[in-house]
């Protein structure tokens, strides 16, 4: 089966989209959503009503930290997501509420573990960024994978039988094999609010049968997406980061 792996998509209407517009052209047995549905983007209703559809038709999705501070004011998001969540709030209703604060913190499939964050302190929204709090998550689990997501930069890494974990490099849009001798964390990226200096919607596959990763990216109508930003009166900075994609 291929797993189609979705993270961080903050209300984006338009890169969401064009993500399942893109799995729609893919043999995808099931789509996996790792958090952060709303917050940052101009479209939480449409994006929140989106996820609980593809839900309702066999999709996982876990727990973001803007999912959860929905309902659960966060003090450790900075200005502008308190802005935007605060600006989010009043648009959804009870429905699209109780499905957020519904979704779990983690899950697991057979060997792969799905957290939002860092898999050792799940609730507490760790950004898994280099090797040292990678090997934390590893030391959490006996998980053989590891989707993350909640940085916002695709990234791989891998944990050898030494205890050993190294950053990986990887080719993108090619498929990547994840060698069994090794165990392996991948951060997905984001559809809905690019870091890494690329303004296309990211997200990732994972043949279970072939044991390969592959991370795409997708274009997007951008300045779509922003001008809705701008006209509904959010941070000027949301805008400009998703020209940027940084």
């Amino acid at each position: 089966m291929r797993l189609a792996i979705l993270t961080d998509i903050h209300a984006n209407r338009e890169a969401l989209a064009a993500v399942l517009a893109d799995l729609a052209q893919r043999q995808v047995g099931r789509i996996v959503i790792l958090g952060d549905i709303v917050g940052y983007g101009p479209d939480p209703v449409w994006c929140t009503e989106k996820v609980m559809s593809l839900v309702q038709a066999g999709a996982l999705c876990i727990m973001g930290n803007h999912d959860q501070a929905i309902g659960t004011a966060d003090d450790a998001l900075n200005i502008t997501a308190r802005r935007a969540i605060n600006w989010t709030r009043p648009l959804l209703d009870d429905g699209h509420r109780a499905f957020l604060a519904g979704l779990p913190m983690t899950a697991r499939m057979e060997d792969l573990l799905f957290v939002h964050a860092s898999a050792n302190a799940p609730e507490d929204w760790i950004y898994v960024t280099n090797e040292s709090r990678a090997l934390g998550a590893f030391r959490s689990t006996d998980a053989r994978l590891i989707f993350c997501g909640h940085v916002h930069q695709p990234a791989l890494m891998s944990h050898d039988l030494s205890g050993s974990v190294r950053a990986q490099r990887f080719p993108m849009g090619l498929p990547v094999p994840l060698i069994r001798s090794r165990r392996w964390l991948a951060v997905v990226g984001s559809v809905g609010q690019a870091r890494d200096g690329v303004a296309a919607a990211g997200y990732a596959l994972f043949d279970m049968a072939q044991n390969e990763l592959t991370f795409r990216r997708v274009p997007y109508n951008v300045a779509t997406t922003v001008a809705k930003v701008r006209a509904a009166g959010l941070p000027e900075s949301l805008a400009m980061r998703l020209q940027l994609g940084a």
